[in-house]
């Protein structure tokens, strides 16, 4: 039976309901995700399906796209002029010196060109939950390529150490502030630190459920234990991070860790991008033009030592318009999350967009179907 497509789009936008539905009309019958989009800080898209329980306020696990919510307070405290991109860690760690990171600046780690993956023996569950733990380690590691001559996904571990480096700049957590700049002033449905009294909105994440065809794609990739790949997501130590079940760690929900545990909806997602480059109900952007155009700027583009395939990345952000979209415009800023969520702001169009999923998808990162969604809404949004 197909599933019912809820909620509305404004006029210009069927077609991305349309596109919505024959997408979830291809889907099995457990299929659950939400899709939202807002153009020069209108919300023109709201959509979703799923099971009784699932509606458009619901809350998933949305992994690295929390990254664009930890970044984005990054690019606010640069815009501030409390951080500078191009001073050394040291000048606000000074323990970061160690094992020949003291040349390492503040837009090297956004760049992912820190070469501090993972630690050696891997995390603990516990020191994973718990960023400060995280930095402590990684101040003392030895990285894992020369600092600044090649870049890799930091998948785990960025917004523990970006987060360390706002903490002893401002004395607050990243946790803190995106809590008191972003996500209450605009009332996004954004966590980092989701509060006990919105557990009941929260839909525990579902395992991939691969085809046999996709499962042996799976088995054939390289899964050595101390790959670098293995080290950035945790897979090497005592216990391997299952990184499926993350968000199912009331712990991490908690504890919001900068690089992946926010809980979001698609209208968080949305939200968070629309704010970030336009006005909204009335508020002023969160960043000035200037501010959007230095994080989008492609800084690290070329081979992911990790991710072993081409990626690009700006400050903190994806270069989403080069990795996942290329017909949105240069210079848009996101990120993916493993799920299968997506989020970014396309300054040019003035298009903010959202989605998630419940179920984990193939093969990880934003999931296929961004591809065709996130396509509509933005023909949609030009056409406008």
């Amino acid at each position: 039976m197909t599933q019912e497509i809820h909620g509305t789009v404004a006029d210009g936008y069927e077609p991305v309901r349309e596109e919505f539905a024959a997408f979830v009309a291809a889907q099995p019958p457990d299929y659950e995700g939400q899709l939202c989009a807002y153009v020069h800080g209108r919300r023109v898209v709201d959509l979703w399906a799923g099971p009784d329980g699932a509606d458009g306020g619901s809350l998933y696990g949305v992994y690295s796209s929390t990254k664009g919510a930890a970044h984005l307070v990054v690019a606010l405290l640069v815009q501030d002029g409390t951080l500078e991109l191009d001073r050394k860690v040291t000048y606000y760690w000074p323990e970061f010196a160690a094992e020949g990171k003291g040349a390492l600046t503040l837009r090297d780690v956004l760049a992912h060109r820190a070469g501090l993956v993972g630690a050696d023996g891997g995390f603990t569950p516990a020191e994973l939950a718990d960023d400060r733990a995280v930095a402590e380690r990684l101040a003392d590691q030895r990285p894992f390529w020369r600092p600044g001559t090649a870049f890799g996904y930091h998948a785990l571990v960025i917004g523990a150490v970006t987060g360390e480096i706002v903490r002893r700049a401002t004395g607050r957590t990243l946790q803190e502030l995106h809590e008191e700049r972003v996500r209450a002033p605009d009332g996004l449905d954004f966590f980092l630190g989701l509060p006990g009294s919105q557990e009941p909105r929260f839909r525990p994440t579902q395992p991939m459920a691969p085809t046999a065809e996709q499962q042996s794609l799976l088995d054939a990739l390289p899964s050595g234990p101390h790959s670098l790949a293995s080290i950035a997501f945790n897979r090497q130590g005592a216990v391997p991070t299952d990184l499926e079940s993350l968000p199912n760690d009331r712990l991490i929900r908690a504890q919001g860790p900068a690089s992946f545990g926010g809980i979001a909806s698609a209208r968080g997602l949305a939200r968070l991008y629309a704010a970030a480059i336009s006005e909204v109900d009335g508020k002023a952007p969160l960043l000035k033009p200037d501010t959007v155009a230095e994080s989008g700027q492609l800084h690290s583009v070329g081979y992911d030592l990790v991710a072993r395939s081409h990626r690009s990345y700006g400050l903190g952000f994806q270069a989403t318009a080069d990795t996942w979209h290329p017909f949105l415009g240069a210079g848009s800023i996101g990120h993916s999350g493993a799920a299968g969520s997506q989020a970014f702001a396309d300054p040019a169009s003035g298009l903010a967009y959202g989605y998630t999923r419940r179920r984990f998808a193939f093969p990880g990162g934003a999931a296929p179907e961004n591809d065709r969604l996130a396509r509509a809404v933005h023909r949609a949004a030009l056409a406008g």
